[in-house]
């Protein structure tokens, strides 16, 4: 029997297909990338229609902000239990690091469609509300992992959240980089920078 929790508003049935076709069409956009992927191009490469893809999607904008909102807002709870488990300020280094490496590994499409997605806010206005808030969540989840290291060295940061957030994002998207045109020491050197930086963020 349908119960009032079960049943469902047409608005919640088209947010779940927008769902839907935002994760079918990730992989898709992390391998084409902002310039080159069109609604078109999309729904060749998955088992949507050109039709269906454009019903639930205005243009190519809104289905790119959707997916990467989609994706960020699993990325930001990655490093939850990395920081509710540390002991130590060396063990959350560790643990943060290899969490970098891992997910460089695992997603790396999805992190250079990210790049590229926040660029193009220096060209398309667009774009600029939905990654600017998307970045600040991200800004957010490094600043955890920030102050929780400090706390565990008995320390204060010496930076501020914003500071702290462009230099680990730099370092990372280094590695992005490193490893994408198949330099053999890139993941490496990101574990071993991660774990340099940190101390230096204390005062």
């Amino acid at each position: 029997m349908t119960t009032a929790a079960t049943r469902r508003t047409p608005a919640e049935k088209h947010e779940e297909r927008r769902r839907a076709l935002a994760a079918s069409a990730l992989t898709t956009l992390g391998e084409l990338g902002y310039a080159r992927a069109s609604l078109r191009e999309i729904a060749k490469s998955s088992e949507f229609s050109h039709g269906v893809v454009h019903y639930y999607f205005h243009d190519k904008l809104d289905l790119i902000v959707s997916c990467v909102r989609q994706y960020k807002a699993t990325c930001v709870h990655r490093y939850d239990g990395v920081v509710d488990d540390a002991a130590s300020a060396d063990g959350l280094a560790a643990a943060f690091a290899d969490a970098l490496v891992r997910t460089i590994l695992d997603e790396a499409p999805m992190h250079r469609l990210w790049y590229d997605l926040r660029a193009q806010t220096m060209f398309t206005a667009e774009l600029r509300e939905a990654v600017l808030a998307i970045d600040a969540t991200l800004e957010e989840m490094v600043w955890r992992v920030v102050a929780r290291y400090a706390d565990l060295a008995g320390a204060a940061p010496a930076l501020g959240p914003r500071a702290a957030y462009g230099l680990l994002d730099g370092v990372f998207q280094q590695a992005l980089l490193g490893h994408l045109v198949g330099r053999d020491d890139a993941l490496v050197d990101l574990d071993a920078e991660v774990r340099r930086v940190l101390p230096t963020l204390l005062v």
